[in-house]
């Protein structure tokens, strides 16, 4: 019997339409053998939605059409499935529009890839694929991932963390505490968000004043650090868990400014362009149609350096399923820094595989297999326990408690 995979993308999120390409390169990538693979589409307003042109990227073209031609539904857990719910439900005849069996995760950003989608699956025992809750969030963190890899000795950039009430309260002191740590140029970036949003490089105190402006659009708070002005980027994936894990080619991102803009990343052909949706009109678009150059060109010692410090972030941070660890080269020093890691990187990273020889099913296989092992582990911890705790508790009317 095969097993029933519910792919989810979109939600409310600013790489909403990234998360849409994403995730049908994955729905047409999986092994129909083994799968059953099952589109479902999370609006900008987190309302999710099966259907025939769900898994079309054609369809996308105008999504306030596709929404009336799709069925919106709830998810349901019932027994050791959770069950897809026709929302708003009919008053006579099922309701129940099928079962998924474990869910798949192929979304980018704030209110989905930062443990919130996670969160939700977990509540309602489904296996799900990539990092857990706690995993997720840090991964979208800035600062969070920065203090757990600096005290696991992975070399990071210093920052500094400012909030958008202090910037407003008291601008000048804030910039004056930026320049107090660090000399121009600097980098400004919204702490939880990927893809270059948000993000300004500032070389005098002008500069500095209108990129923290603009992060404040994206984010209540914002990381400032050194630009490193000889740069050389480099991003490297890894496929695993806490036991056991391996790291993929290393590619060289090919940018045409100053920071890899969300234009570079996104809306850019190559030679890489073809998604693995082929079959859904040929699409082009997410990671896997970045210019890049791959492998990366970087001494052979540079590579497995970045290889394994990709390793030892991943497990530093209890990841799960395959990320993308995206390094800086200060090629003035020759010193290397993590600068972010995606714990659901766009186009699941899976071009950095087949350059290693892994077919992209053969990835969302060990995916799936990494999120049911995940699942048994669980099963084997304790998470309640008898007692007969409420047996002698009496509140009065109105009582907040009552003595032990």
């Amino acid at each position: 019997m095969k097993i029933k995979v519910g792919v989810f993308f979109g939600g409310q999120s600013v790489e909403h339409e990234v998360s849409i390409i994403s995730g049908i390169q994955a729905y047409y990538a999986f092994d129909t053998e083994k799968y059953e693979p099952i589109p479902i589409y999370i609006s900008k307003k987190n309302e999710m939605y099966v259907g025939s042109e769900v898994g079309k990227i054609e369809s996308y073209r105008n999504i306030d059409e596709l929404l009336k031609n799709s069925q919106r539904v709830i998810l349901v857990n019932e027994g050791n499935q959770v069950k897809l719910i026709r929302y708003p439900f009919k008053k006579f005849g099922s309701n129940e529009l099928g079962t998924i069996d474990v869910a798949f995760p192929v979304v980018h950003g704030t209110n989905v890839e930062d443990g919130t989608l996670q969160g939700y699956l977990r509540t309602l025992c489904i296996p799900y694929a990539g990092c857990d809750v706690t995993a997720s969030a840090l991964g979208m963190d800035k600062y969070a991932m920065k203090t757990v890899l600096k005290d696991n000795g992975i070399p990071v950039l210093d920052c500094r963390l400012a909030d958008i009430k202090r910037y407003h309260g008291a601008p000048l002191k804030v910039i004056e505490e930026i320049e107090a740590g660090f000399s121009y140029p600097v980098i400004v970036k919204p702490v939880n968000l990927g893809s270059s949003v948000g993000i300004k490089i500032a070389w005098d105190r002008e500069g500095l004043e209108a990129a923290l402006d603009y992060a404040f659009e994206f984010a209540e708070k914002v990381l400032v650090e050194r630009a490193i002005t000889s740069l050389k980027e480099v991003n490297c994936s890894v496929l695993g868990d806490y036991e056991e894990a391996e790291a993929s080619e290393c590619e060289e991102p090919v940018n045409s400014d100053e920071i890899l803009s969300y234009e570079d990343k996104y809306m850019s052909g190559g030679k890489g362009g073809k998604t693995a949706g082929a079959k859904s009109g040929g699409s082009k678009g997410g990671m896997s149609g970045l210019k890049r150059k791959l492998p990366a060109e970087i001494a052979p010692e540079t590579r497995e350096k970045i290889r394994s410090l990709a390793v030892r972030t991943f497990q530093a941070l209890n990841c799960s399923g395959v990320s993308r660890i995206d390094f800086m080269i200060d090629m003035e020093s020759g010193e290397i820094f993590v600068n972010e890691i995606n714990t659901i990187p766009g186009s699941l990273s899976f071009y950095l595989w087949e350059a290693t020889g892994m077919p992209y099913a053969e990835l969302l296989d060990r995916m799936v297999k990494l999120a049911l092992k995940r699942e048994r582990e669980r099963g084997e911890i304790t998470y309640s326990f008898d007692t007969n705790l409420l047996a002698g508790v009496t509140l009065g009317q109105g009582a907040k408690g009552s003595k032990a």
